[in-house]
């Protein structure tokens, strides 16, 4: 029974120990260190729990260094994320991981190019946290550290910042793929319906009164090749039809291939029909 109670109480105080276990850091510090300035870097100390108390100053030309050293329960060690992240007074953030050694040093340098241009022309100091952490049971560590306020170069043109894109709803977008079909006023297409109609006779005229236009000679040729004549002069007028259904709205893919259809026919038709005509021109008959 004495036994039994003493691996009892070594069970808990393993269990505690474990749950005691959580990570941390200590030989904090942070410098700056300018190209302009020559000298030694001005270096402050921080740890977990002792922020600085006035914010760091980040020129244009400066560079900032933290450096520490991560322990997992006392003992150094290399966690598997650390980093140095920044945020502002909105919200926003930008994290910097940390080179961490097996020792468990580790060290991050930041300059102006590598902060968000948001950063660059925030009115308050950017807080800095450092966040180390691990796999396993041991508890992490978030540590506000210190604040950076950062300068800009007065001779230097302020940065612009960029508009933010935001993803949400959207509004609605009506499509007009095709606008509506704009037809003339009526009468307009009635005057050159009459124009075109007042041509007729004038033609009919020079046909029968100049040209010397026999019609008596039409059942010769249609006796001669009756089918040519009919479906050459009918696919004329079929084709006229078609382009009258399209400026009336047929859509222009519908009339492609009738318009296709009717063309050959005119054409095999027209040689035979002319052919005809040509042959009574040879003998001598109009």
């Amino acid at each position: 029974m004495r036994f039994t109670g003493i691996s009892s109480l070594v069970l808990l105080a393993a269990g505690a120990v474990q749950a005691a276990s959580s990570w941390s850091f200590d030989d904090g510090s942070v410098s700056i260190s300018s190209k302009k300035a020559a000298g030694e870097a001005t270096k402050e100390k921080f740890g977990p729990k002792s922020p600085l108390e006035t914010p760091i100053t980040l020129n244009a030309q400066d560079t900032l260094t933290v450096s520490l050293t991560a322990k997992d329960s006392g003992k150094a060690k290399r966690p598997h994320q650390a980093f140095l992240l920044l945020k502002d007074e909105s919200g926003l953030e930008a994290p910097f991981p940390l080179s961490v050694k097996d020792s468990g040093k580790a060290k991050v340098q930041i300059t102006q190019k590598d902060i968000p241009v948001q950063f660059l022309v925030s009115p308050e100091p950017v807080h800095a946290t450092v966040i180390i952490g691990s796999f396993g049971s041991a508890q992490g560590v978030i540590a506000d550290v210190f604040d950076v306020d950062i300068k800009q170069d007065s001779n230097a043109p302020a940065p612009v910042v960029p508009s933010i894109l935001r993803y949400g709803k959207k509004p609605q977008i009506h499509h007009i793929f095709r606008e509506e079909t704009k037809y003339p006023y009526k009468v307009f297409s009635i005057f050159f319906v009459l124009v075109i109609a007042a041509t007729l006779p004038v033609l009919l005229v020079g046909w029968f009164g100049f040209l010397g236009a026999n019609l008596s000679s039409l059942p010769k040729a249609l006796g001669a090749a009756p089918l040519s004549h009919a479906t050459f002069f009918g696919s004329i007028l079929a084709i006229e039809f078609v382009y009258f259904l399209y400026h009336r709205g047929l859509p222009l893919g519908h009339i492609l291939l009738p318009v296709a259809v009717l063309g050959t026919t005119t054409v095999l038709s027209g040689m035979k029909a002319l052919g005809e005509v040509q042959s009574r021109r040879l003998a001598g008959q109009r």
